[in-house]
């Protein structure tokens, strides 16, 4: 039964990225700024399984979105939900098919652990931001198990302190209920085995995002403070819907 719903999904999968490609493309032709990535990521993100609830009040436009990062499924579901544009690191680039579906979404690439690089990733996230539409980013640098975080990378922040146009920092905590610890890409040998893994599970999943309160990165001092407020905002949140593990997905 595992390998059936695999299947299922995979196929669910394919067929939400035949469906959106096509007019992604010509929107592009026309140069024009295409609404079909983000619908493709809320297809897919109910394709694999998820369904998606929201509470808080996520904001359009100008904003600097934080968020902890769980899962891949984590991009799925906050592109569907507000078509952000995501800050990734570059090895993604070089994923077959992955990569290039990640730069449709406008993407930005950037080499976390070669620290040379630094001002002209600075430079080109600014230029990012220019577009007046949502950017993403995960602060960790990496997933976690989703029970609580670790800290957050403050060195993209520079870019906010100016914003290169008006932005507030809205931080989200990404929470997958009683089945965090199952659905966590936290120990696991590449993504692919815990995406196998997950495409398998029986039961569908609850995803939340929680679109907490947003703050003003003029009002702080520098880069550190806006990672330490976002910071503190999820990890108060997460604290405050922890539930006691279930286990969903049996090992393969």
């Amino acid at each position: 039964m595992r390998m059936i719903r695999r299947f299922g999904r995979i196929m669910a999968l394919v067929a939400s990225l035949l469906l959106c490609l096509i007019p992604h493309l010509l929107w592009r032709i026309a140069g024009r700024r295409s609404p079909w990535p983000r619908r493709f990521l809320a297809m897919a993100t109910r394709s694999v399984g998820v369904r998606v609830k929201v509470t808080g009040k996520s904001r359009d436009g100008d904003m600097f979105l934080l968020a902890n990062h769980v899962s891949w499924i984590d991009i799925l579901a906050l592109g569907g939900a507000t078509g952000a544009a995501f800050v990734a690191h570059d090895g993604i680039a070089r994923w077959p098919v992955i990569g290039w579906l990640a730069a449709q979404n406008n993407t930005l690439f950037v080499a976390r652990d070669r620290r040379a690089t630094l001002s002209g990733q600075i430079d080109a996230l600014r230029s990012a931001m220019l577009g007046h539409h949502p950017v993403a980013l995960f602060p960790e640098g990496t997933t976690s198990d989703g029970s609580s975080l670790l800290p957050f990378k403050p060195s993209l922040l520079a870019v906010l302190l100016p914003p290169p146009r008006a932005v507030l920092i809205q931080p989200v905590h990404i929470d997958y209920g009683a089945t965090t610890a199952d659905i966590a890409w936290h120990g696991e040998e590449g993504a692919g085995a815990n995406a196998w893994r997950i495409l398998g599970r029986a039961k569908p999943l609850v995803l939340t995002l929680h679109f907490l309160e947003p703050f003003d990165p003029a009002a702080c001092a520098d880069r550190k403070q806006i990672a330490a407020i976002a910071h503190d905002r999820i990890a108060a949140s997460i604290t405050q819907h922890q539930h006691p593990f279930v286990p969903t997905t049996p090992p393969v």
